[in-house]
């Protein structure tokens, strides 16, 4: 099912929010002090275009760097990335068998406000301690 959802994520819509995040890390890598902002918009990027079976979880420990980096990014590319996936919902949201697709965009928003300090994971990895406590 995972794969049938990301497919069909890919060709109505992830494919343009990727393209939107890799134009955001490009813009950072060309301003050479935003590069750390350019790697973690690379890796939304790639949960854009497969989100299906992964998930967003914070990276342990406190990082006072991230929430400086995070209140930089939100006000140079995070608010557009995040009307783009706001936008992208309500347009895929318009069919019944868009609405899966409509929840995964929502998903994505507050790691594309708040990116610095988390971490793309597997869904597998999260429920296999899970499995193995029971």
């Amino acid at each position: 099912m995972r794969l049938i959802l990301n497919v069909i994520w890919l060709v109505f819509g992830g494919l343009w929010l990727a393209l939107g995040y890799l134009l955001a890390a490009l813009i950072c890598f060309v301003l050479i002090i935003t590069i750390p902002f350019g790697f973690a918009s690379l890796r939304i990027a790639s949960y854009a275009l497969w989100p299906f079976g992964r998930t967003v979880i914070d990276k342990p420990g406190t990082r006072p760097g991230a929430l400086i980096g995070n209140v930089i990014w939100v006000l140079l590319f995070g608010i557009w990335l995040a009307i783009g996936h706001v936008v992208t919902a309500v347009a895929m949201a318009v069919t019944i068998i868009g609405i899966p697709l409509a929840l995964a965009n929502l998903k994505m928003i507050p790691v594309s406000l708040v990116p610095l300090g988390k971490e793309i994971v597997p869904v597998d990895s999260i429920n296999q301690p899970l499995r193995a406590a029971a």
